[in-house]
């Protein structure tokens, strides 16, 4: 039987960028835009704020953009400060490398496993989905929903007692699946 775990984020990542006042490195969205018009072209910004003096950095989310190709539904979200437009953008790889920001996703995620009736089973057949692209090492999400050590998942993977079609040595950010045979 096929269990499913899903990787969800609950709440915004962490911004890794230089900040020009204190030279800190990271910064938190809190969901806010700033939208500005120049005649008929418009430019919308998402505010980040510095987590050690609070200064704000702009992440250019359309720059000099005619006010009839915008889509009016977005222009009402930035309006609106719509938090989930801005993870959204957080996570288009176009905003990341035009503002050439990285996010940390550290303390910024679960794991659903839907209980722990599955650990009894003898042999366990997972798909793991990710609700956003969060990447994650798969070692540490078998350990942590099968209740193991990260050692521990080494070692069964070395005996070929846990397999999976995808490389469990580095981090991932989309669904894969692996069998665990106890």
């Amino acid at each position: 039987m096929l269990t499913t775990w899903v990787v969800m984020p609950t709440c915004l990542p962490h911004v890794l960028r230089r900040c020009h006042t204190c030279t800190s490195g990271r910064f938190r969205a809190n969901g806010k835009f700033r939208v500005n018009a120049h005649h008929k072209l418009i430019d919308a910004w998402l505010l980040v704020l510095c987590t050690a003096c609070g200064d704000t950095a702009k992440l250019a989310v359309l720059e000099r953009v005619n006010v009839r190709s915008v889509r009016p539904d977005l222009l009402d979200r930035l309006h609106d400060n719509d938090p989930v437009l801005a993870a959204e953008l957080l996570q288009d790889p176009v905003v990341r490398h035009r503002n050439r920001i990285a996010l940390d996703w550290d303390g910024a995620w679960r794991l659903d496993t839907g209980g722990s009736d599955h650990l009894d089973r003898e042999v366990l057949d997972v798909s793991v989905r990710f609700a956003a692209r969060i990447p994650v090492r798969p070692v540490r999400l078998v350990a942590e929903g099968c209740g193991l050590s990260r050692a521990e998942v080494r070692r069964l993977v070395a005996e070929g007692k846990l397999v999976s079609a995808v490389p469990l040595g580095g981090k991932l950010s989309g669904d894969f699946t692996f069998t665990l045979k106890r």
